[in-house]
């Protein structure tokens, strides 16, 4: 059955396909006497034993202790995924519905409704990677007294995400003399990045007097930090959907590092950001990811793009028996939307 490159057949694949097909469907391991009836071949059931026993020599099934059937093993499922599986792409329909779904006001919204949708429609755990700052520009500055000598700076992102930063003075500005300095820079250089202003101030600067100077200096040093420093991170629904998986609630103990894995975030952030770098969807099986959290498991990723340029990943995570042809479209589609819908922002 198999060939000298460890390939299997054209039939063995065949059998293979139908094995996982029906094993994803139900659950239950897979009898030759099954897959004998669902073939439509005219092979007997030994025939087909004798196949399984190839397939299983070759890694990609294998048999549980308390059945006479067969499962596919990570291995079944990547050569299931890369070289048997069809997938249907979401029709027209589908995806306008899903569109209409991703249509808030700033990008924290999109984020989290993206994280949803993949949850709610894979019925799995959705991931999404807060976007990566490309440029820390700005769209809006506003300088805020708390108190003498403290500062509250508020900077407004182009995506409509608000970051503070408090910055001590030498000495106390007074409430016209911030409006001034905000209204300074707003009208001068909002849209710009930090580095930007940098560059383009300092003949600016000159007709300012030497204390208000000295306050943008230090809002361009603390904004270019806030702005460039926005911790990664991502989003995640659905976690509890896990507990129902019986593939992955049979075994508590794993269950909770898989739980722990989601709350310590950077593991997992690390393989999202490699899948940021890849085109397309990426499909990491069982311990392909290289964390042992995820061993029964598979993550289902796809990058997603701001005006052509790559800042994060949305994913779903579920158990290695999912329905691979419904889960890839879904996580495509989602990224597409979300990088369109945050392209118009």
């Amino acid at each position: 059955m198999a060939t000298s490159d460890h390939f299997p057949s054209e039939r063995a694949q065949r059998l293979l396909k139908m094995l996982v097909e029906r094993y994803i469907a139900d659950g239950q391991p897979v009898g030759s006497r099954a897959l004998a009836r669902l073939s439509g071949l005219e092979l007997s059931p030994a025939s087909i034993r004798n196949v399984m026993a190839d397939l299983e020599e070759l890694g990609f099934i294998s048999s549980p202790h308390t059945s006479a059937g067969r499962v596919p093993t990570s291995r079944g499922y990547r050569f299931f995924v890369d070289t048997l599986l069809r997938v249907r792409p979401l029709d027209q329909i589908e995806i306008s519905q899903l569109e209409g779904q991703l249509q808030p006001d700033n990008t924290q919204k999109l984020v989290s409704q993206a994280s949803h949708l993949l949850s709610d429609l894979t019925r799995f755990a959705g991931v999404v990677m807060t976007p990566k700052r490309t440029t820390a520009a700005f769209r809006h500055i506003e300088f805020l007294s708390l108190s003498q000598k403290r500062i509250l700076l508020i900077i407004v992102a182009p995506d409509g995400d608000v970051q503070n930063r408090i910055m001590l003075t030498d000495r106390a500005y007074n409430p016209s003399e911030l409006v001034e300095a905000g209204n300074f820079l707003n009208q001068n250089f909002a849209g710009l990045t930090f580095d930007e202003i940098k560059g383009r101030i300092t003949a600016e600067l000159r007709q300012l007097r030497e204390d208000m100077t000295h306050l943008m200096t230090m809002a361009l040093e603390a904004g270019n930090e806030v702005m460039g420093q926005r911790a990664e991170d991502y989003v995640l629904s659905g976690g509890h959907n896990l507990l129902h998986v019986q593939d992955l609630s049979s075994n508590m103990v794993n269950l909770r590092k898989l739980f722990d894995l989601f709350e310590q975030k950077t593991s997992l952030l690390q393989l999202l950001d490699i899948s940021s770098r890849a085109e397309g969807v990426q499909i990491f099986i069982g311990g392909e990811s290289g964390l042992v959290p995820l061993d029964e498991c598979s993550v289902v990723t796809a990058p997603y793009e701001v005006d052509g340029q790559v800042v994060g990943t949305v994913g779903v995570v579920g158990p290695t028996r999912m329905a691979y042809e419904r889960v890839i479209p879904i996580v495509d589609i989602t990224a597409k939307l979300l990088s369109s819908a945050l392209s118009q922002h």
